[in-house]
């Protein structure tokens, strides 16, 4: 077998072990095999592209490529081990980020090698029409990924205002810029240059930036899934300019599922692909909402133990801000403690919980909640007027009625956890005020609502200690009678 054979082998063997990785990601008891799948992949895959490159190149290139890979490794390793939870996001957006940039300099290499010096010999006569559009388009993909990713990071990292940039006539200038694109596309298929080539690059630039910079906060895990699919498009668009079947097979499985997450997404915040590219959400509240909706009640955390021991079923509702907090071990003690007690406890997640699609998921799961009483929207919506209690830990925008009851919201007409129909609904929040989107909340001041301000997980380890005092004040009247 040669080594160009055993590289194919290995290629198409390393396509399978991400379809696998994929089909495991899509579902929680098959997650952590999907991971390993991805590793084993990727690992194959870059072991196939060293072993090749050392049969074709001399051994000074070949100590680079091990050099880089030991670099990225090690960095990956560090970042991955000190990442917490919460910063999942904004590391997921830097990691979109690098392969953009990556794919504006394939793409640029490719120019400067094939190109501007004039190297047409490993390209057909017939095919080099297609490789300058290849070249072109994979550098504006990219460069539109890069600085769309830096932007997002920002953002989510709360280095700059999660509210859209509204700057006059936004969508207008997002599609003169794609027109221009299109007309330099051709024009460079046509003759080829390095002032296109600059143009190009710096024209997309500005667009990635101004795309994601319009959007508002409460869209930012549309954008996450939707710079994934870009930078899986940038990726298979260097896998053509590298002529790299795995690369291009990887890109387009990437681009895909990130496409059609985002399309998920959308569906779950009832808004069209088009409608969160124009913005929207993110908008500031105005001064002074809350005192204009009402009077809040407040509660405290022996009070709130109180309603969860007299309950039969309570639905627990997480957001971002039980991420924050990092209450997810002791909200799953609690649910342990509450279904020993008989009482039915489930979680209602909503798709767009957090600031990264399955985020809550994640959280819970490593606190060893079941799997079988996490449920999706659709799934627990139906079940609120037969609940007891609710208890909204670091939830929001995805609770808010508003979304059903007032057509001039922001967030109008996007579906919503129904939280407000139960008997009971206690809110853990740290203060009054609005969530990410920047739109008020009525649930806060709903006859049926409580608010338990504090840190969530400070006050969830408040309600414990309550529940356990109960228990056994309970075990000593028992032993007394």
């Amino acid at each position: 077998m040669t080594s160009m054979t055993a590289s194919r082998a290995a290629d198409l063997v390393a396509a399978l072990l991400f379809v696998l990785s994929l089909a495991g990601l899509s579902q929680h008891r098959t997650s952590r095999a999907g991971v390993v799948y991805g590793i084993a992949g990727m690992a194959l895959a870059l072991t196939a592209t060293v072993v090749v490159a050392s049969r074709s190149v001399s051994a000074g290139p070949v100590a680079l490529i091990l050099l880089a890979t030991v670099i990225g490794a090690a960095i990956g390793l560090w970042r991955a081990r000190r990442v917490e939870m919460t910063q999942m996001p904004e590391l997921i957006a830097v990691l979109h980020s690098f392969v953009g940039l990556a794919a504006v300099l394939v793409g640029w290499n490719s120019y400067l090698e094939v190109e501007a010096h004039g190297s047409h010999g490993r390209i057909s006569p017939d095919l080099v029409g297609i490789h300058h559009a290849e070249v072109f388009i994979g550098v504006f993909i990219g460069a539109v990924t890069f600085t769309g990713s830096v932007v997002a990071y920002l953002k989510l990292s709360a280095r700059i205002k999660s509210r859209p940039l509204t700057l006059p006539g936004k969508n207008a200038l997002n599609l003169g810029a794609l027109a221009l694109f299109l007309v330099l596309t051709v024009w460079f298929t046509v003759s080829p240059n390095l002032p296109l080539m600059v143009t190009v690059t710096v024209l997309a630039l500005v667009l990635g930036w101004h795309l994601v910079a319009s959007i508002g906060g409460g869209d930012m895990p549309v954008v996450v899934s939707m710079l994934n699919s870009y930078s899986g498009w940038a990726a298979a668009a260097a896998g053509f300019l590298l002529d790299n079947n795995l690369l291009i097979v990887t890109g387009a499985l990437v681009g895909s599922s990130g496409a059609y997450l985002s399309y998920i997404m959308c569906q779950a915040m009832n808004r069209s692909f088009l409608s969160v590219i124009a913005g929207g959400f993110g908008i500031e509240a105005p001064a002074g909402g809350a005192g204009e909706q009402g009077e809040h009640r407040e509660v405290r955390a022996h009070e709130a133990a109180s309603l969860l021991a007299g309950a039969r079923s309570v639905v627990i509702t997480p957001g971002y801000g039980m991420a924050v907090a990092q209450a997810q071990h002791p909200v799953a003690e609690l649910t342990r403690r509450l279904r020993e007690r008989g009482v039915e406890v489930r979680f209602g997640v909503h798709p767009v919980a957090g600031r990264l699609p399955g985020h809550m998921n994640v959280l819970l799961a490593e606190a060893k909640v079941p799997y079988d009483i996490v449920l999706e929207m659709d799934e627990i919506n139906d079940d609120f007027a037969d609940t007891s209690v609710v208890l909204v830990i670091g939830a929001n925008d995805t609770v808010n009625p508003s979304a059903m009851d007032d057509p001039a919201s922001p967030i109008a007409g996007m579906p919503v956890l129904r939280v407000w129909e139960a008997e009971q609904v206690v809110v853990f929040k740290r203060s009054m005020a609005s969530g990410y989107a920047g739109v008020q909340n009525p649930l806060f001041f709903r006859e049926n609502s409580s608010m338990l301000f504090g840190d969530a997980k400070q006050s969830v380890e408040e309600i414990l200690q309550a529940l356990g005092a109960g228990e056994t004040v309970g075990a000593g009247v028992r032993s007394a009678q």
